[in-house]
């Protein structure tokens, strides 16, 4: 069909009155809320004032959230004491550029029982004035989808941020200059700690905790933790990277952990816990640890360059049982732990395991004492060490002999530059024995010894 110049205009006109008729009725529809939400200048909020601010940031948070629109707050420095975020509360500023600054409250950002909040490009500045114990700068209690994302949250005479009974994340944030821990989580109801960067702190960079043992699940990934303090001193308690404690089921993954007085990754009572794909160096203890009461412990494809003792799966005497420590890269150990651990506690070592415990496809390089240590005395159980790369250790892999001790299989490793021995029999973590792995050599038969490739 043709259609004529005469025509198209005809039919335009027509649309265009068409279009004016329906305006009217467009007119009444109740407006859409602005996608900034409302911006806190409206309610008496000013940036950069000297005056304390509580009062009326407390008013534009309430009545934001009243309205179910985010809180659009400015770029500038806004002086506060505590402030109460109420259920569905949304606080959105611009990263780097909007900050809170504490009168000296004991937190800044506080609620219970609120589920929906979102924190988003806020800097949170605790001044270092001191806070009160197991309280934070963000401290938000028994609350569902919960975000903390793109903030800063600085100088804080306590905990960064305290979780206690919240599920949601805490994501991409800049969490430094912390007194205690710069993140904490008490008994999770689903949470992703990811993509932080958390640096000086005197105690630990992220505590996953449960106040008795259960699942948790919590997600710990993609995280930049460095120069981690043990400042209340302990024998490892402290001083960590990422402590799980009683908390089951959890994923540490992709974290680049740097400069730690005790260890990198600390799992206790942890049961079925993942440690994969992390980087490691500088840290003065065990660098990853799966110890006390815990069944279940994947230890798997970490580079540690720098620790006491690389790997410890132990404490088979508290039940602590069941793991796979695979394809991890661990060297250049320390001779000594730190002052005040157990005046027993070896180090040196590589890889240290006691019960039902799978160790295959690791490679240890330059250990003091053992590249790897099966056993505590009679606290050993069907340990099989197949298929790994130890080359300049004092010993290769040291192997429990003690009356009681179950049964272990060292077979196809490549074992080089261990004038010690390669194999040899242990009493906890003195060396009893000759090289088991030599011609003649005498046997013991709960220890089965393959065919190793040993120079």
């Amino acid at each position: 069909m043709t259609i004529k110049r005469r025509d198209f205009l005809n039919a335009s006109a027509a649309g265009i009155a068409a279009g004016a008729m329906v305006a009217p009725a467009s007119a009444n529809a109740a407006p859409l809320p602005s996608a900034l939400g409302r911006d806190a200048t409206q309610y008496g909020v000013r940036p950069n004032s000297p005056d304390d601010q509580t009062r009326v940031l407390q008013r534009a948070i309430d009545e934001a959230a009243k309205a179910q629109a985010p809180l659009a707050l400015p770029p500038g420095s806004y002086r506060t004491g505590t402030l109460r975020l109420p259920n569905g509360a949304q606080l959105t500023g611009i990263r780097g550029a909007t900050k809170f600054v504490s009168t000296g409250a004991a937190s800044i950002l506080t609620a219970q029982g609120a589920n929906g909040i979102s924190i988003t490009g806020l800097t949170l500045d605790g001044r270092g004035i001191r806070l009160p114990g197991r309280r934070g700068l963000a401290h938000i209690v028994q609350g569902r989808d919960v975000r903390i994302i793109d903030c800063e949250v600085i100088g804080s005479g306590g905990n960064g941020i305290w979780f206690e009974q919240v599920s949601g994340e805490i994501r991409n944030n800049i969490i430094r200059d912390i007194f205690t821990t710069g993140v904490v989580s008490f008994d999770a109801l689903g949470l992703l700690v990811a993509q932080n960067t958390i640096t000086g702190t005197s105690d630990n960079g992220i505590e996953i905790l449960r106040t008795t043992i259960g699942d948790d699940g919590s997600i710990v990934i993609d995280n930049r933790i460095e120069d981690i303090k043990a400042a209340p001193g302990g024998s490892g308690q402290h001083g960590n990277a990422i402590n799980a404690f009683r908390a089951a089921n959890v994923i540490v993954r992709g974290n680049q952990i740097r400069n730690c007085d005790y260890s990198a990754v600390r799992g206790n009572s942890a049961s079925n816990i993942q440690i994969t794909g992390n980087s490691v160096a500088g840290v003065r203890e065990v660098a990853l640890y799966s110890e006390f009461s815990f069944e279940g412990a994947v230890i798997a494809n970490n580079t540690v360059d720098g620790a006491a003792v690389g790997v410890s799966v132990c404490n088979f005497n508290e039940g602590g049982r069941i793991a796979v420590v695979q394809g991890n890269i661990i060297r250049n150990l320390l001779p000594k732990r730190p002052i005040g651990t157990a005046p027993d506690d070896d180090a040196g070592i590589g890889i240290y395991i006691e019960a039902d415990t799978a160790v295959t496809g690791n490679v240890v390089e330059n250990a003091p004492s053992f590249g790897m240590m099966a056993g505590w005395g009679k606290y050993m159980r069907d340990v099989a060490i197949t298929g790994n790369v130890v080359r300049n250790a004092f010993v290769g892999i040291g192997v429990s002999v003690m009356q009681g001790a179950g049964s272990a299989l060292v077979n196809n490793n490549m074992i080089s530059g261990t004038p010690r021995g390669a194999v040899v029999g242990l009493d906890h973590a003195k060396p009893v024995t000759g090289d088991l792995s030599a011609a003649g050599a005498s046997r013991f038969a709960q220890v089965v010894i393959g065919a190793n490739a040993i120079r």
